[in-house]
């Protein structure tokens, strides 16, 4: 049992064009920690990461059922604020998408258009200190002028985080954030989601069992639209429960 779960989500169903992808999922998502989505592709745990900030709701013929509470609040209800909760639940996505514009004027975008800061001075203070947060500052901070598509893909990657950490989150959301990178910008990453999590509840989806076990305090198992099994990380990949998370852990399936 998780104490003041930041998500509770409860008896999700999910479809797309009539089509089932996620069956009666029910999740406990902790405070301050980082949860891990596993499991083959295809499976729903993109789908259902994508639940948690409403970015399903692009997506035409998809279909809810269930409740997803943030803070005791379901994020579907028909009165939901859904530009608040994605302020809220921050976004990286799987490839870097900067915007193609300066350093300076990606990580600004969120608050000039939310209105979050009065004055020159004021965004200034948030830009610096988001891009310090994404241990990015004393890389780029002589270069805020220049295009962001110019920087590696890794750099790019922690502009969006910094971009995300500008509108002030609580939680964000990594959809296999780190595939597209080399080795060492992996590793930069997840340092970095380690750091993020001492402020911001964190979810990630990942391919790499390797990387949920090494970033992760809890693990999900997604199989088929299932959540097969979901609990503290060491136990899970340690001690299964369920023959299937055995089966998958160890390479006979999947």
């Amino acid at each position: 049992m998780i104490n003041n779960p930041v998500f509770t989500v409860r008896d999700l169903d999910f479809y797309y064009n009539g089509k089932p992808a996620l069956n009666k999922i029910n999740m406990d998502i902790p405070p301050r920690q980082v949860t891990a989505l596993i499991g083959p592709s295809g499976c729903g745990k993109s789908t259902f990461l994508r639940c948690l900030n409403r970015m399903n709701d692009t997506i035409p013929g998809t279909r809810v059922e269930g409740q997803i509470l943030l803070q005791d609040k379901n994020i579907y209800a028909p009165d939901y604020n859904v530009t608040e909760l994605r302020q809220r639940v921050g976004m990286v996505f799987q490839k870097p998408n900067p915007f193609p514009q300066s350093v300076y004027d990606n990580v600004a975008f969120g608050p000039r258009v939310l209105g979050l800061v009065q004055n020159k001075s004021q965004l200034d203070e948030i830009v610096e200190k988001s891009l310090r947060d994404a241990v990015l500052w004393d890389e780029i901070k002589d270069d805020l002028n220049t295009n962001a598509l110019g920087f590696s893909l890794g750099q790019q990657q922690r502009i969006c985080i910094a971009r995300v950490l500008a509108v002030k989150p609580e939680v964000i959301l990594f959809d296999e954030s780190t595939s597209a990178l080399d080795p060492i910008a992996t590793g930069h990453i997840e340092d970095l989601i380690a750091e993020l999590k001492q402020h911001y509840t964190i979810v990630i989806v990942t391919h790499n069992m390797q990387q949920a076990g090494r970033v992760s305090d809890f693990t999900g198992l997604f199989w088929l639209g299932d959540l097969v099994e979901f609990g503290v990380t060491e136990r899970l990949f340690t001690r299964p429960e369920k023959e299937l998370t055995e089966a998958y852990l160890t390479g006979k399936m999947g």
